[in-house]
């Protein structure tokens, strides 16, 4: 995947037509993937890059807080320095909004794209618990099937809890277990009890059947997609 770099609207050679390249080769690729029904790492990526260029636009004055997510120190202090350059030429600083504002125009149809075949995505999805969910439901097992094919991909998941000082926020990290071929007798409570015996650090876990009703990329689409789809979906049963 073709990537922007963390400040590429302000590094190098600060010419509008030169940047507007850049940026539509970036954008041609993403696309691409979207065609593909691939939505990760690619719609991460590009609403990453759209705050952060929202974030230069109405805080400029403050490079601390913007690209708060990668930047790492030494990524600010060239930031400031190439900032520091140009804030006196006001010519740069005006070809710099141009750039700006014409990136953010072109991404918000990419971004609305992507989060239209998330919702498509979502939408085809279907969570069953199998059998009893105990009372604390935040570790066990999911199993995701995609579309018509048999294979079961079993993920061991946790789910964390974490606040700052407005909002809670969830979050989960999974680890792949096995797989199992769908039959009539490999059904998911026959996965749910086979899982138990297997693996005796979670004697009484909690176990969700995903399914789709269409095939997707799974490791791109599918599996993000249920991901967040089952902390929602917990969340709310919890």
């Amino acid at each position: 995947m073709k990537s922007l770099g963390i400040n590429w609207f302000i590094e190098g050679s600060i010419d509008f037509e030169h940047k507007k390249y850049i940026l539509l080769d970036y954008l041609q690729e993403i696309n691409r993937h979207f065609d593909r029904s691939r939505l990760y790492p690619n719609l991460t990526d590009l609403i990453f890059h759209y705050n952060n260029l929202l974030d230069f636009k109405h805080n400029k004055s403050t490079l601390q807080q913007s690209f708060p997510h990668r930047m790492t120190q030494a990524d600010i202090d060239a930031v400031k320095l190439t900032y520091e350059k140009i804030i006196q030429d006001d010519a740069s600083m005006h070809e710099i909004e141009s750039i700006i504002s014409y990136a953010l125009y072109k991404m918000n149809p990419a971004i609305q794209t992507g989060k239209e075949i998330y919702d498509f995505v979502e939408s085809h999805l279907n969570i069953d618990p199998i059998g009893l969910v105990p009372l604390m439901p935040y570790n066990g097992y999911f199993s995701l099937r995609n579309g018509r094919e048999r294979t079961n991909w079993v993920y061991e998941y946790q789910i964390t809890i974490f606040e700052n000082k407005d909002d809670k926020f969830r979050g989960i990290n999974i680890q792949f277990v096995d797989t199992y071929e769908q039959s009539i007798t490999t059904t998911p409570e026959f996965i749910k009890l086979d899982l138990i015996n297997k693996h005796r650090h979670l004697p009484n876990p909690a176990v969700y059947y995903v399914a789709s009703d269409i095939s997707f990329p799974l490791e791109q689409t599918l599996l993000p997609v249920a991901k967040r789809s089952l902390v929602k979906y917990i969340s709310k049963a919890a």
